[in-house]
């Protein structure tokens, strides 16, 4: 079969595209450019780039067009897919009806935390010996790839995600995962472009766990009221998980942690299950929050795979993490700089708070980049402030979306000088630049620099890294 992806240099799109071509098909893709990284590794497993949107595209005749989410309705190459009859369907379409009916899906799904849990949840179970398949939203550190077609008798892991499929197809793409065993790790209210208030962002979890069968899984973390609310209308089994400082209310949980403190470059924690001790884990990923991800794999795994929990336990450690999560790019003359995805106010904090944990003899300054759809409107501008209390020096960059009028966009400066007036030390620099000159100027040794976006920082990254190496030689 000839699959053609209009979109394929996305996350998304270009692994579906590499599970294609791992399931024997001739695939062809369209897109603005083919940059790195993805442009080269799409080369490297044989996808056929086709760079710009053109109606030409479509010539060679394809048996199955997919529309990746980045185009709108006015896309010409995507308008002649539809106008042009040829079988079509969006990225969840594809993972549906292709790659999931014969196979126990494991979903993933939930405002913050999904990729790191759906990486520990395919790591858990390759390591068990049950070679799964997966598609993940980042690259796990120490493989290739985010993608993997596995065994057709293994489950299928899948993160995922609650926005909308395509422009032809308006409703969640998790609704179309088929979903059977699950993690639910949080809902709070995200994507405003999309969901306008909270009660249709609650309807698209609604519409989730409606549709786990009575005779499938749902495991939940249980220190979120809403989650609770939402979880009671579960036909399936429920399992909840928590730290043991979670405030569960009347649920009773059964995968409970215990953080104990970070030491020797790891995370451990001591680990109940019904009650019963399990036994002291270390993990490699720190903070409460990767505590309760961890814990949420775990749990999935041992009773969704029916694996024995002292068998998971051990192949935690040879888990990594996450490229972009919290991801060690270098250290310069004892000054360490961080990558991590986060962007809405609540992962903000918990990921300066794991830096905390993680060095606790430094200073953290936590550099921001507003890019999300909804970090770049005013939607969380009350809850920014106290999101960086703990870093020691908060610069927030411009937001990334100029377009969004002065009304409705996130108020940086505003952001900064709460954060001023409460004792914090926050600045607004106007400019990437000034940006990466201001961390130059201020960092010194033992401080942990950490870098905070889901897009590219305008390469932030890199320069801070040059001007650091230049200011600390100098």
């Amino acid at each position: 079969m000839h699959v053609h992806l209009i979109g394929v240099c996305g996350t998304g799109m270009g692994a579906l595209a590499r599970l294609f071509i791992e399931a024997g098909n001739r695939v062809s893709g369209s897109d603005r450019a083919f940059n790195p990284p993805m442009g080269p590794a799409l080369s490297r497993w044989g996808v056929e780039a086709m760079p710009g949107w053109d109606p030409t595209n479509l010539d060679s005749g394809p048996d199955l067009v997919i529309v990746g989410n980045v185009c709108r309705p006015d896309n010409v190459e995507a308008r002649a897919t539809l106008d042009g009859g040829l079988r079509c369907l969006s990225f969840p379409g594809a993972m549906e009806e292709i790659f999931l009916p014969a196979r126990k899906s494991f979903v993933v799904a939930g405002t913050h935390g999904k990729t790191t849990t759906t990486s520990v949840l395919a790591h858990l179970l390759m390591e068990a010996g049950l070679d799964p398949g997966y598609i993940i939203g980042g690259i796990p550190q120490g493989r290739e790839h985010s993608s993997r077609l596995g065994a057709s008798a293994a489950p299928f892991v899948i993160e995922g995600d609650e926005y909308d499929c395509a422009f032809f197809e308006k409703h969640p793409k998790f609704w179309r995962y088929r979903p059977w065993a699950c993690i639910l790790t949080s809902v709070e209210h995200d994507h405003i472009d999309i969901y306008p208030d909270e009660a249709s962002y609650d309807a698209a979890f609604e519409g989730f766990i409606d549709k786990i069968p009575p005779d499938g899984l749902l495991v939940a973390w249980a220190g979120d009221p809403r989650i609770r609310r939402l979880t009671a209308r579960a036909r399936c089994r429920v399992r909840y998980y928590a730290l043991d400082s979670d405030d569960c209310g009347d649920v009773s949980v059964v995968w409970q942690a215990g953080v104990v403190r970070a030491q020797a470059g790891a995370q451990p924690f001591d680990l109940f299950v019904g009650g019963t001790y399990c036994g002291r884990v270390t993990s490699p990923l720190f903070g409460e929050h990767n505590v309760r991800n961890v814990v949420a794999a775990l749990a999935l795994a041992a009773e969704g795979a029916e694996r024995p929990v002292r068998e998971l336990i051990g192949a935690l450690q040879s888990f990594r993490g996450v490229r972009r999560r919290q991801e060690l790019l270098g250290e310069v003359r004892g000054v360490r700089v961080y990558d991590d995805f986060a962007h809405h106010p609540t992962a903000v904090r918990e990921t300066i708070r794991s830096m905390r944990m993680r060095h606790p003899g430094g200073r953290v300054i936590a550099a921001f980049e507003p890019r999300s759809a909804t970090a770049s409107r005013r939607l969380h501008q009350a809850e920014y402030p106290a999101a960086f209390s703990g870093a020691d020096l908060a610069l927030i960059a411009p937001v990334g979306r100029p377009e969004i009028e002065d009304e409705e966009r996130l108020n940086v400066e505003e952001i900064a000088a709460t954060i001023r007036e409460g004792g914090g030390r926050a600045e607004a620099p106007a400019s990437i630049g000034a940006l990466v000159e201001r961390i130059a100027a201020e960092a010194r040794e033992g401080d942990t620099i950490l870098i905070m976006s889901n897009g590219t920082f305008g390469g932030a990254h890199d320069m801070i890294l040059s001007a650091l190496t230049a200011a600390l030689v100098a």
